[in-house]
């Protein structure tokens, strides 16, 4: 049995090389909302509004049920992205023109996609560019809930930390020595 092990490295996600404006990115991961992700979510960042968390409440409203916190919609459509667009990203710099075309409720499953629209490289900093992206995420209806553009600096091939694989290979060595 040899002792030789070598890492294979899984995706890593793209580089500020790897975009090109126009392409677009589905998102590979849906996600189904929970009463529970609701109201943890909505108390945890002490939104108080009962349209979120009493049904009592959110029975009267035009909805008629409760709303997913807007927040959480904007929290799980990020997420969503970051394997495809922001596994690398050193900073963001901001989210612009966030909008709700149509409600979340608990129970539906949230898709998304990015389309890249700008990409320029860093004036201060050589080890990143700048992209600018729009998202959307959509239910299993079809229908936007969320849409926003998100610029980032992200980091250029052989200049994103790598701490995890070299801990991994300095954990082989060490037992490749017992």
């Amino acid at each position: 049995m040899s002792n030789n092990k070598q890492i294979k490295s899984g995706w890593k996600g793209r580089f500020y090389e790897d975009f090109e404006v126009g392409d677009i990115y589905p998102h590979p991961l849906g996600r189904t909302v929970t009463q529970v992700d609701n109201i943890w979510f909505t108390l945890l960042t002490q939104n108080t509004n009962p349209i979120h968390f009493d049904e009592f409440y959110s029975a009267q409203t035009e909805f008629g049920r409760p709303l997913v916190d807007s927040t959480f919609t904007v929290a799980l459509v990020t997420g969503q992205s970051v394997t495809d667009i922001s596994q690398n990203v050193m900073a963001n710099l901001g989210w612009d023109e966030i909008r709700l075309p149509n409600p979340v409720f608990e129970g539906d499953t949230i898709y998304s996609y990015s389309e890249l629209l700008e990409k320029r490289e860093s004036k201060s900093r050589p080890n990143v560019g700048i992209i600018k992206v729009k998202t959307y995420g959509y239910n299993q209806e079809g229908k936007i809930v969320i849409e926003f553009l998100r610029t980032m600096m992200v980091y250029k091939r052989d200049h994103a930390p790598d701490a995890a694989n070299e801990l991994l290979q300095k954990v082989l060595d060490k037992d490749s020595k017992n």
